[in-house]
């Protein structure tokens, strides 16, 4: 019995040590809901599996004149509440439900509103480049904020200046990790890789992942006719009897990157590859992909692909909740996102 009481002892000790362990894990996330938009309700569900809770619940429907009607189903008073919702599919609508999701939200006092927003909406309008043009980015940023958003997260955005358009805190989280991670994973032969910009505006992203994977760069100088018109393009740099890599943050009709991929082959370019952040795939994308030289197309989930992957074997896709979801968590417990930026979390 003498030498039983101290095993015992620590016995209990090691046990109340669990407990407490348990009880800290638990209180690590405590008032934290994250709602889902009717752009992506898939990526929201594996966001949650990673997060460890369940989305919270909402109904979403059209009126018979189209106005869209929300109902938050729990209460968010004092919540830390992340509302998830891509700029894709109808764009319009989707933005509009985000906003009233936001707002209805914030008068329901939540402390806090973030809007996630994996493919940022009219990224592409982010500069008067003609008379009269609307920087319809710029608008959107103030209808988020006017709507009641204290925080947005995002990934990959056109521009990065867009971040400015905002009075409220923003993250633009970046593919680039993923991207190295997809490229060391799946191209065997990629120290023997070019990495290339199929325009000028993408230098920047392309120079950075070559000087992590130590290879060389090029970039394509296109001059478009009209808006998704490409008229003619430019090689800038050397890919005779190399993997070329097209590296872009978006792919809407895929003119642009089908065109370049004959351009890299023309040039000598022995396989070619490309790795998008947001796959629009709108209008004959698909069509061009499949008739196109592609070793592969690789995108993000950061909008829906499935209906994409059925109809195109090329396309593969990337799963960006694990980042988004670390995201989540690390604003939620007022940690620093900085290690997104070069890391992809376990």
């Amino acid at each position: 019995m003498l030498t039983s009481q101290p095993i015992r002892a620590k016995s209990l000790l090691r046990a109340s040590s669990q407990r407490s362990c348990i009880r800290k894990l638990q209180e690590k996330m405590p008032n934290i809901k994250v709602f889902s938009g009717s752009s992506h309700p898939e990526l929201v569900l594996q966001i949650c599996d990673r997060l460890g809770i369940e989305p919270g619940r909402v109904v979403t429907k059209r009126f018979s004149n189209l106005e869209t009607c929300v109902e938050i189903g729990e209460s968010v008073r004092g919540e830390d509440v992340y509302i998830v919702q891509s700029g894709c599919g109808e764009v319009n609508d989707n933005l509009m439900e985000l906003m009233i999701m936001i707002n209805a939200c914030k008068i329901a006092s939540a402390s806090r509103v973030t809007a996630v927003i994996p493919c940022f909406p009219y990224a592409r309008q982010d500069k008067k480049d003609k008379s009269r043009a609307p920087i319809s980015a710029k608008l959107i940023a103030n209808m988020l904020s006017v709507s009641g958003a204290d925080h947005i997260i995002t990934m990959d955005l056109h521009a990065s200046q867009i971040q400015a358009f905002f009075d409220i805190p923003v993250d633009n989280l970046y593919a680039e990790p993923a991207v190295l991670k997809w490229i060391k994973e799946n191209i065997s032969d990629w120290r023997n890789s070019i990495i290339v910009s199929p325009d000028a505006g993408g230098t920047k992203r392309v120079t950075s992942i070559a000087d992590r994977l130590s290879v060389n760069f090029a970039l394509i100088h296109k001059e478009r006719a009209r808006a998704n018109e490409v008229c003619s393009m430019v090689l800038v740099g050397d890919v005779k009897n190399k993997i070329a890599i097209l590296v872009d943050d978006m792919a809407d009709t895929c003119g642009t990157i089908c065109h370049a991929a004959d351009k890299l082959l023309q040039a000598g370019a022995t396989q070619v590859y490309a790795i998008l952040t947001h796959g629009v795939f709108s209008g004959p994308a698909i069509n061009r992909i499949n008739n196109a030289a592609f070793e592969a197309v690789v995108v993000t989930n950061s909008i829906p692909q499935n209906r994409h992957t059925e109809d195109c074997s090329k396309i593969k896709v990337i799963d960006i909740s694990i980042m988004l979801a670390e995201a989540i968590r690390r604003t939620h417990n007022g940690e620093s996102i900085s290690y997104l930026f070069s890391n992809v979390p376990y």
